[in-house]
């Protein structure tokens, strides 16, 4: 959930810029109404950029500072406390891999740290790239203007159009496709018709039929519609996929009602309750009610489990490829869930997050 802006916090627009990714890049930061500074790296990435960005503005300033970037790179890392995981796992991902450029993001979670707990506190906000911020274009021309001169500049008041360098440039920045931009939602639509339109979200990962009643799915529930809110202020279209199976799919249904974002029940075949106790039989029906809309995949029930479990898995491919992003919620032992996040990351890249459960 994005933090908020601390009183007299400092405003300060950052922004990262890279030709050829990797290739030369540039950064830059400036205050609303105020100094600005930028800087260059002849051989580095779009994302390293944008953490520079960040990090040299928090650097830069004593008391509490909001920063305002259009990188959900580094936004998120702090307001769904990506940094948290990786220390936890000692600077390894979801994939027991190394995380990409821990040499910036050590320090910078250091400094965020050090500077809460010093009574500074430093706090982020998403701003959409291109979107008509005037600060945002500001930040984004300083840092362009960098990456081409490779040399940064610096000023007490707001940057000249001389400083900015040329609004109209011939070698456009480049994106990184880490974590990965958003699908095109045509192409994902022609491949199935059934996938709902907008930035679609898929929540799967730990079954179990006790999460949900217990203080740890309560907790659970609580981070997911936090975490499901703070995409949803990112990607008003937000919707949540969810297969509504007892454990972390159940919960995904009751998260998105919280944040008041919808949802689609998305089954593998007609009537995947059957056999279920009473009482989880009429929450299942209850959930199926409250969504926005409801996929079944395929015509018939398979006549045993062999080939349920086969439908399951299907059900899971056709999740990636309906998916712009997921949120997997694991132990860190769970081999299926365990499974889940490594082909989740296959096809998204970095736009998976894994909430793990105590």
């Amino acid at each position: 959930m994005p933090a908020t802006r601390p009183t007299g916090a400092t405003v300060v627009y950052t922004d990262g810029a890279c030709s050829g990714n990797p290739g030369p890049g540039g950064w830059a930061w400036a205050e609303v109404g105020g100094g600005w500074a930028s800087g260059a790296d002849g051989a580095t990435t779009n994302q390293r950029m944008e953490i520079m960005a960040a990090y040299q503005a928090v650097l830069a300033h004593d008391g509490p500072v909001h920063v305002v970037s259009d990188s959900t790179y580094v936004v998120n890392c702090f307001n769904d406390a990506w940094w948290r995981g990786w220390i936890a796992k000692g600077w390894k991902n979801s994939k027991r891999e190394p995380v990409a450029n821990r040499d910036l993001w050590e320090p910078f979670v250091a400094l965020v740290q050090d500077r809460g707990a010093a009574g500074a506190p430093v706090t982020f906000e998403w701003v959409k790239g291109h979107g008509g911020d005037p600060m945002n274009d500001v930040v984004d021309r300083l840092a362009v203007r960098a990456s081409q001169t490779g040399a940064g500049a610096s000023g007490t008041a707001p940057p000249t159009e001389e400083e900015m360098g040329p609004e109209d440039r011939p070698a456009p920045r480049t994106r990184s496709t880490e974590p990965s931009g958003r699908p095109d939602v045509a192409a994902r639509l022609a491949r199935d018709s059934r996938i709902p339109e907008g930035w679609t979200v898929a929540v799967v990962g730990l079954r179990s039929d006790s999460l949900a009643g217990s203080e740890v799915g309560a907790r659970a529930r609580a981070r997911l519609a936090e975490i499901l809110a703070a995409q949803a202020q990112l990607h008003p279209d937000l919707v949540v996929l969810t297969g509504l199976r007892p454990g972390a799919e159940e919960l995904a249904a009751a998260a998105a009602t919280d944040a008041g974002v919808p949802y689609v029940a998305v089954l593998p075949y007609p009537d995947p309750a059957a056999g279920m106790p009473p009482g989880a039989r009429a929450e299942f029906d209850a959930a199926c009610a409250a969504a926005r809309s409801t996929v079944v995949l395929e015509k018939g029930r398979p006549a045993d489990g062999e080939r349920r479990r086969a439908a399951m898995a299907r059900r899971d491919g056709w999740l990636r490829s309906a998916s712009c992003a997921a949120v997997v919620l694991t132990d860190g032992a769970d081999p299926d869930a365990e499974r889940l996040v490594r082909k989740f990351e296959e096809v998204l890249g970095d736009e998976v997050w894994f909430l793990e459960l105590a």
